[in-house]
């Protein structure tokens, strides 16, 4: 197959994997309405364990599931736990592309923490980069005039912790495997949130059950999805993509809740976006790309299981 067929494939794939995953987010808000986020989280990860169980037994590579570097597993399934948590509350509570805006920022944030944790050189235009992109999130987030609430503060977090995790992937994932990557998040998870349903569980009808059932699956299919989209083209082609649950977030927006973004969320976004597709663009230039490149490999703040492409 020809590379340009390889390329279109993997942007294929990618597209797909992220239009499942704003579907995904669209059954969240819905849920969100009526559950805790935490029982959401709580069924999503119990129905999207098994696929991803079968997913791990199947893989034959050699080693047991004991991490190489236990805290820092440990420290990184923590961070995933929060970020998802605090982002299917601000889905719940905020529009659909106000959350995506604020949650773009989250190749800025890797580019920052790369830093002290992978001892990455940036460098001037690069700083720039994170500099305008802090500007669009304050024009998203308009202090002063608008108020500022708790779902803001959630997307902001999940941003954060998305980031961070991944850069700790980044740092330790040539040693660990990634079974053991994707393994022990969802263990935490189902650990944590049995622990706390005592306290926000609501008994759900068949419909909103499968519904949650359904966050799971689309979650396993769309991670699936952009694994195949890394593994067909290069990053720096496939990392781009991510922003294309703006528009699926906009369209699914004003049909099923009404929602039309202002013109202010609109440019904000349009900022966030343009620094995060030029850090991608930066990182893929050969003549500039470091040995760690931490954007271009940790992908999207939605996709990271851990799994590495060959070659990695």
């Amino acid at each position: 197959m020809s590379t340009q067929n390889t390329t279109l494939r993997g942007l294929a794939f990618a597209f797909l994997g992220f239009a499942v995953f704003a579907t995904h987010d669209v059954l969240i808000k819905v849920l969100g309405g009526t559950y805790s986020v935490l029982q959401i989280i709580f069924f999503a990860t119990l129905f999207s364990f098994v696929p991803m169980a079968v997913t791990i037994l199947a893989d034959r590579t050699t080693g047991n599931f004991m991490p190489h570097h236990p805290w820092l597993v440990l420290l990184r399934s923590a961070l995933m736990i929060i970020a998802m948590s605090c982002a299917f509350y601000a889905f719940s509570v905020l529009p659909l592309a106000e959350v995506y805006s604020l949650l773009f920022s989250f190749p800025l944030v890797v580019t920052v923490l790369a830093i002290p944790i992978l001892g990455e050189v940036v460098r001037a235009q690069r700083w720039a980069a994170v500099g305008v992109g802090l500007i669009g999130v304050l024009i998203v987030l308009r202090p002063g005039a608008t108020e500022i609430t708790l779902g803001h503060l959630a997307a902001l977090t999940a941003a954060f912790c998305s980031a961070f995790a991944s850069v700790l992937v980044r740092k330790i994932g040539n040693e660990e495997r990634s079974a053991v990557l994707i393994l022990y998040p969802m263990l935490l998870a189902i650990v944590v949130m049995s622990v706390v349903q005592p306290a926000v569980y609501q008994a759900p009808s068949l419909l909103h059950l499968a519904m949650m059932a359904l966050v799971g699956v689309c979650s396993v299919i769309a991670q699936h999805l952009i694994i195949l989209a890394y593994r067909a083209a290069p990053a720096g082609v496939i990392a781009p993509s991510q922003y294309s649950q703006i528009i699926w977030a906009t369209i699914f927006g004003v049909i099923f809740f009404g929602e039309h973004p202002d013109i202010w969320v609109a440019v904000g976004a349009s900022i966030i976006i343009a620094s995060g597709v030029f850090v991608v663009w930066r990182e893929s230039r050969t003549n500039t790309t470091s040995a760690n490149t931490p954007v271009l490999r940790v992908r999207s703040p939605r996709s990271d299981t851990g799994a590495t492409r060959p070659g990695e």
